[in-house]
């Protein structure tokens, strides 16, 4: 398999991430069409999103750092580097989530200098919160979203553990 690379994400690659349909029970991760979803989320693509790209330039996923990465209603007083990722629909389920988790957390690390690393997903999404454990998260919490009252795991641990991304892939800082 090839590289990966991680880059600031443009308005072109944004609109294409817009969409971007989940089936069923992830549908929770499709994009409203609600045009000032849309807005909200091109706006912010200049802002700390980033695409995922293979050797051959093909899109795969995208990540965002910091606050972006936050889903309201969860603690997140403690220090730590707030990941979050989206792969597209048609590659979940084939066990290559490793490879673009390992890719984020790497280039992460290295653009900002975490000690320690933080996720927050949907608790009924098994799927990713196996792949996290896996990689060395734990369970740091649990909320219901502010919006929807969805209940949402916090997961963490220490930047440096190489469980998922030690050597796995490689990113190019942006």
């Amino acid at each position: 398999m090839a590289n990966l690379t991680v880059t600031p994400m443009d308005r072109a690659t944004a609109r294409a991430i817009t969409g971007w349909r989940y089936p069923p029970p992830y549908e929770g991760y499709t994009m409203l069409d609600d045009p000032a979803v849309v807005a909200a989320f091109l706006s912010r693509a200049e802002r700390g999103y980033f695409q995922i790209r293979d050797g051959s330039g093909e899109l795969l996923a995208f990540c965002c750092f910091g606050e972006e990465a936050r889903v309201p209603g969860g603690d997140y007083h403690a220090p730590a580097l707030d990941i979050g990722i989206g792969v597209r629909p048609d590659l979940t389920g084939r066990g290559d989530g490793m490879r673009y988790l390992g890719a984020v957390l790497a280039f992460g690390v290295a653009q900002f200098q975490p000690t320690q690393l933080r996720l927050t997903v949907a608790s009924s999404n098994q799927r990713a919160i196996r792949l996290y454990t896996r990689a060395g998260f734990r369970e740091v919490s649990r909320f219901l979203s502010l919006y929807g009252r969805q209940p949402f795991v916090v997961m963490g641990r220490p930047a440096h553990d190489q469980s998922g991304d030690g050597g796995v892939t490689r990113s190019t800082p942006a």
